[in-house]
């Protein structure tokens, strides 16, 4: 892929006059909310650099857009020049030293947002700014016209939203936060657990689900919640019903969602992913979509470090492009 660079000129037009003095309004708003409340931490240079997905990007993203510059880089896995340009992004966030902050979204994992942002092809490169959303560039482009991409929108944060950046402490420890007991997450996450083993599906559910709330991204609630949800949805599945459906009909997308939780279920992880992928592939518009956050949830329940999961997202993104 040729790198395609996008005029930095989308940042005056979504700025003009009306829609900067509002958008710099909601920036200083939120910034007077959090010096309010104590101010906003020093963070460590790790912390300039976040995975975002679907579930978060309100907070992470949209939200943090109010007090610096997120600059979001669509990647995936199989993206040969993602693997160039993901990690001098990195470098070059932390030597930036606050004045953007890295999302990092991998696609196969994250279509909605994907589509959301018009995208074509990845690697590509957006920023947010005061809740303004920035084309960049797209392809590995050369780190000298990068820097002076990133330079302008520094400035332009800075000048027309009143955007200084976050302040970063090198003395801050990345993992002070995690070494904290989580307190009430303990509870809630022992009520799962006592409620999966009385057979309550729905309260395994609901107690997972309380957790995620404050904390979207806690590791052991997503695992546990898409266990307990593959496990209430085939409960009350005939199987034998179920798989006579998939069989007979390839092209029912929603016998091959059940037919794939039972996979699932049954140990046999390959043939589940597989038969999503092969829906996607087969299929387009709701049931496509259907078959394919089915087969992420899914991997949620496997895990994203398993190798068959890696295998399969590789697979998803061909039947996908």
């Amino acid at each position: 892929m040729q790198p395609r660079n996008m005029s930095m000129s989308g940042v005056v037009d979504l700025a003009a006059v009306k829609a900067a003095g509002e958008a710099k309004a909601k920036a200083e708003q939120a910034r007077a909310e959090a010096a309010r409340q104590g101010g906003t931490a020093a963070v460590a240079p790790s912390a300039l650099v976040i995975d975002v997905d679907e579930a978060g990007f309100e907070r992470e993203v949209l939200q943090r857009s109010a007090e610096v510059p997120v600059v979001i880089d669509f990647w995936a896995e199989w993206c040969e020049p993602c693997k160039q340009l993901g990690p001098l992004l990195e470098r070059l966030a932390v030597e930036y030293n606050g004045r953007f902050l890295l999302a990092k979204v991998d696609v196969d994992a994250n279509q909605m947002l994907m589509q959301q942002f018009g995208i074509q092809g990845i690697p590509a490169v957006f920023a947010v700014v005061a809740g303004q959303a920035l084309p960049l560039f797209q392809g590995a482009a050369p780190e000298a016209q990068i820097r002076q991409t990133l330079d302008q929108l520094v400035q332009v944060a800075e000048e027309r939203f009143g955007l200084t950046g976050i302040q970063v402490d090198p003395e801050a420890d990345p993992h002070a936060a995690a070494s904290v007991p989580a307190g009430p997450y303990d509870a809630l996450l022992e009520a799962a657990m006592s409620a999966l083993d009385a057979g309550d599906l729905a309260g395994a559910v609901q107690a997972y689900k309380n957790v995620l709330v404050d904390d979207p991204g806690h590791p052991e609630a997503k695992l546990g919640l898409a266990q307990a949800e593959l496990l209430q949805r085939v409960q009350a599945m005939d199987p034998a019903e179920v798989r006579k459906k998939a069989a007979d009909d390839p092209s029912d997308v929603t016998a091959q969602i059940a037919a794939a939780d039972l996979d699932l279920v049954g140990g046999h992880v390959q043939d589940a992913f597989g038969r999503l992928v092969d829906a996607v592939r087969r299929t387009a518009g709701e049931d496509r979509d259907a078959a394919r956050l089915r087969l992420l949830e899914l991997f949620e329940v496997i895990g994203p470090e398993d190798p068959r999961v890696t295998t399969a997202r590789q697979a998803l993104a061909r039947a996908l492009y």
